[in-house]
């Protein structure tokens, strides 16, 4: 099938296979995704309690080469290129000139001069041209590969030892945010420890022709460990349980990724990188807004655009929100001024008419069980 549906929307090479295990498909970034496939509670109970399978191949790939390859990267990300070392693996955020967020993405280091960035699928377009077009004083080629490369995430404490069975490299020593060359059935792949669930686990990049007979052995193989695909929508459940951001939703073009609360991956004290300054000048002048998350204290189900009360003044609104399968409560992130973003802060959010007692809570709202 080709990748492009008759509606326009692109499939992933598993589309057929999404069919046999009768997944809802429905238009997700462009996409004809699945969102579902036996319901949303009970998939992501599988990843917490066991292990699932994802189709993540609609993210992009884009490989960098050249001699300027970590000179180039460290201009154009916020993060520090520097403290990498070969196979791992760093997350980060690409910024424009006045601090807004072009994306977030996982940078990979095979070599000096080599990378290749896993971005947004939504981004992959825009991603490829704003590296493009700052590139231009570097010694790089910059290539868009995502048409050519599948992903298959497989997640949850038992992730591990099913992927062992097939893998020809040990995972036993692939360290947290690290990623290892190897065969899965025989076919090449990197293999890398990261993960959007807060659980244990691995993402597969294999060749866009290999993924979908890949993906039936793998699931043969997990049968034992009672393993199921899992859909996009307890993958948001299961990464909005950790507090992670979602491009599009907690980060946009209009926030900052100081204010969306991730710091930790702009490091000031770079030489350079784009965006540097206003973002320097906003952490000199203070934050006038913070991404908090926040939980319901009795019943309804939050949802973005929904707004954040303190009495009856608003004082924000939610950029994610859901109910946690996990707790049986309702969790979201919302940005709310610094004074209402405090751990214990009580607010309520408008649900239906109807304002509902709510606190601010620290992320992640269930623990991390990630192999660090």
């Amino acid at each position: 099938m080709s990748q492009e549906s008759s509606t326009t929307l692109k499939t992933t090479p598993l589309i057929e296979l999404h069919k046999e295990l009768g997944a809802k498909l429905v238009p997700f970034a462009g996409w004809h995704m699945p969102i579902q496939y036996t319901g949303v509670i009970q998939e992501h109970l599988c990843v917490r309690n066991g292990v699932g399978i994802f189709d993540v191949s609609h993210m992009g790939e884009i490989d960098i080469q050249g001699k300027d390859a970590k000179p180039f990267l460290q201009k154009l990300v916020t993060n520090d290129i520097e403290k990498m070392s070969d196979c791992s693996i760093l997350y980060t955020v690409m910024c424009y000139e006045n601090g807004g967020v072009v994306d977030d993405l996982l940078v990979h280091r095979f070599s000096e001069e080599h990378f290749f960035l896993c971005v947004n699928a939504s981004n992959t377009d825009k991603d490829f041209n704003w590296i493009q077009k700052l590139a231009g004083p570097f010694d790089v080629a910059v290539k868009n590969i995502s048409s050519l490369t599948a992903q298959l995430a497989i997640q949850g404490k038992d992730a591990e030892q099913l992927l062992q069975k097939s893998s020809d490299v040990s995972l036993g020593d692939l360290g947290y945010y690290h990623f290892k060359k190897g065969k899965i059935h025989n076919n090449d792949c990197i293999i890398s420890r990261t993960g959007y669930t807060g659980e244990d686990g691995f993402e597969i990049y294999v060749e866009w022709n290999k993924a979908e007979s890949l993906c039936r052995k793998i699931l043969e193989d997990g049968k034992p460990f009672k393993l199921q695909p899992i859909g996009l929508a307890a993958r948001d459940t299961l990464r909005l349980e950790m507090g992670y951001a979602l491009y599009g939703n907690d980060i946009t073009a209009e926030t900052s990724p100081l204010e969306a609360g991730l710091s930790w991956v702009v490091q000031l004290q770079k030489k350079d990188f784009v965006g540097k300054v206003p973002l320097q000048k906003q952490k000199e002048a203070g934050l006038k807004r913070k991404l908090a998350g926040i939980k319901l204290l009795e019943r309804g189900v939050p949802r973005p655009h929904y707004q954040v009360f303190s009495g009856d003044k608003p004082v924000g609104e939610l950029t994610s929100g859901t109910f946690s399968p996990s707790l049986n409560i309702g969790i979201g992130l919302c940005y709310v001024s610094p004074e209402h973003s405090k751990v214990g802060t009580q607010l309520s959010i408008e649900i239906r008419n109807q304002k509902v007692p709510a606190e601010i809570a620290r992320p992640p709202f269930v623990p991390s069980r990630v192999k660090k």
